[in-house]
């Protein structure tokens, strides 16, 4: 004997003849015919029959259904659903007496609301439901109600075939008709859900077409497949439309004035209908065109951060990459002077090293002069990490280097100024600075005092490092590619350490510019501190007001002078005696000076 299976299908006023009820609140009312839910009652018992007759679809199966009336009502729906689970003069949930049906499946109502309230109880027992009307999302949610089956598409689907359309015929209103896609199984086709319980299908383009004995023929035009690659979504075979004979044009006009050429925008009428719009050049900054695009678009819009508008403002370009190239003229007038510089601090410090037994360089303190020369040379050098492309590794290093070699070179000339002056102390009767005179001390200073600028990058780099970034809001047509300094907090800190260092060691300088002329470096020391702190005074606020490449080459004229100023101030006057006048250069002759 065959297995019975039973649907059971509830909708609100599915009722077929007129009569007089009592409706949940004990009063009479009277049920009228609804003849779309009547239709539907009558294709549903038509496809159970069909089903039924056929053996190959489903074999020693019946399918039976029984239907209820919700009456529109949240509370008569869920007795309903109650019922027809535990049917017995007296709901007892979870106790079945005297049922002899399988329950497979519910159809539920055309309304979210009757499918929502059934959706409650049959999830609980896992019981499918299965509607034919579109819902809002929250009934499709599948972690709600796990057991609710669209057989529809989603109704946003039809919603992006309607623009599709507009956009591709160019309409401010629309003339075509969308159709869902009717599928059965018969015939092959797959039925799938996607993960919102929703039919995973498109919709088919139907062109209505009338004849003159008002009788009309729906013939498929095209598709709309959410499933296509993206671009490919809306499909038309514009040569199967037949448009309606009285149209003077085809495809037919459908907006209040001409779209807008490139580069212009609309704006609406005012007091005209909202499809009515003049149009008005593109904003500064914007552009609008209808290249690469499945459509014209005429509204104004921002192009990408990378690119911008050409004069047209028709289409975007590729900003130009702006940053102190080793190419540019700027950055090869740079370069040559970092490495002119640092030839003649290399000269420099072959003089000294060639004439370290005499007079004037013993009498300098000659291990810090060493060690002053070499740090210039590197400050000089470091200059060229700033020029280039920046990436990780120079974004890292070349403030870091730039802070340890100047900290160095100031720490060396502030070591040298106070040897100068503890040298003058030492020379008096009974004075016992003699005991702090030597080369332990100078050492001493260097290294305490390029530790602590040390510290202070390490943790910068620790809590926020320098990195490679791009900035495209400075210019309009340009992408300015820089170093973050990740913390200008501690770029700033850096600085103002060495800006510390260099008013200490002008302020002793200062001091003893008077000291007799045989130890008397701090005359030239003096002068080479004001130019030192002149270039770094002025550099904060151009630093501040520049932009892009020219930012780092600001930076880098200030290395460059001020290092240079150092080099020349202190330097150059020693050079001249031992190169111009070498009968000056003589123990004897200092010592004369000193009497």
């Amino acid at each position: 004997m065959p297995e019975e299976k039973w649907l059971y299908i509830t909708e609100t006023a599915l009722a077929i003849d007129n009569r007089r009820d009592t409706n949940i609140d004990g009063e009479e009312s009277e049920i009228h015919v609804v003849t779309k839910f009547y239709q539907h009652i009558l294709a549903m018992v038509f496809a159970i029959e069909e089903i039924n007759k056929n053996p190959k679809i489903l074999p020693n199966i019946t399918l039976g259904f029984r239907i209820y009336d919700s009456y529109s009502h949240s509370r008569l729906t869920y007795r309903t659903v109650l019922d027809l689970l535990f049917k017995s003069h007296h709901f007892i949930p979870n106790y079945k007496c005297g049922i002899q049906e399988n329950v497979i499946g519910v159809i539920g109502g055309l309304s979210s609301d009757t499918s929502s309230c059934m959706a409650d109880i049959l999830g609980l027992y896992k019981i499918p439901q299965i509607t034919y009307g579109s819902f809002e999302l929250a009934v499709s949610d599948q972690f709600k109600f796990p057991s609710f089956y669209h057989m529809v598409p989603n109704e946003g689907l039809q919603y992006e075939g309607i623009i599709q359309l507009l956009l591709h015929f160019k309409w401010s209103w629309l003339h075509s008709f969308l159709r869902r896609t009717s599928f059965n199984n018969s015939a092959g086709e797959e039925i799938t859900f996607n993960e919102y319980g929703e039919l995973a299908a498109g919709f088919d383009i139907t062109n209505m077409v009338s004849f003159p004995n008002t009788s009309y023929l729906r013939v498929k035009v095209g598709r709309l497949d959410p499933q296509a690659s993206p671009g490919k979504e809306l499909t038309i075979n514009e040569d199967k439309i037949k448009w309606h004979r009285d149209l003077t044009q085809v495809p037919p006009l459908s907006m209040c004035n001409e779209m807008c050429q490139p580069g212009y925008g609309k704006k609406k009428k005012e007091g005209e209908k909202f499809c009515c719009y003049n149009c008005v050049p593109c904003p500064n900054g914007m552009f609008s065109n209808g290249e690469g695009r499945t459509f014209y678009m005429e509204t104004c819009v921002t192009c990408p951060g990378d690119q911008y508008p050409n004069k047209g403002q028709d289409q975007c370009i590729p900003k130009i990459p702006n940053f102190l190239a080793f190419y540019d003229t700027l950055g090869i007038f740079l370069t040559l002077s970092a490495l002119f510089s640092s030839l003649i601090t290399v000269l420099v410090l072959g003089i000294f090293i060639k004439h370290r037994d005499t007079a004037i360089v013993k009498a300098n303190n000659r291990s810090l002069t060493y060690i002053l020369l070499i740090s210039l040379l590197f400050c000089f050098l470091c200059s060229l990490m700033f020029i280039g492309k920046p990436n990780e590794v120079t974004c890292l290093l070349r403030q870091i280097a730039f802070a340890i070699v100047f900290t160095m070179s100031l720490s060396c000339i502030l070591a040298k100024t106070i040897s100068v002056v503890l040298a003058f102390m030492a020379t008096k009767p009974g004075s016992r600075m003699i005991k702090w005179m030597g080369k332990g001390l100078g050492y001493s200073i260097v290294l305490s005092c390029s530790n602590i600028q040390a510290g202070i990058c390490v943790f910068w780099l620790a809590i926020s490092p320098p990195f490679p970034d791009v900035d495209m809001n400075s210019f309009t047509d340009e992408i300015v590619v820089l170093c973050s300094e990740g913390s200008p907090t501690m770029l700033y800190c850096v600085l103002s350490y060495m800006g510390f260092l260099a008013t200490v060691s002008f302020i002793v300088a200062f001091l003893a510019r008077r000291l007799p002329d045989s130890f008397n470096e701090a005359k030239f020391i003096t002068f080479s501190m004001l130019v030192f702190c002149s270039v770094w005074l002025t550099f904060v606020p151009t630093y501040m007001s520049t932009r892009g490449k020219y930012v780092v080459a600001v930076e880098i004229f200030s290395i460059l002078t001020s290092s240079a100023g150092l080099l020349a101030c202190i330097f150059f006057p020693k050079c001249y005696i031992i190169l111009m006048r070498p009968e000056l250069n003589t123990r004897e002759q200092l010592i004369r000076k000193i009497i």
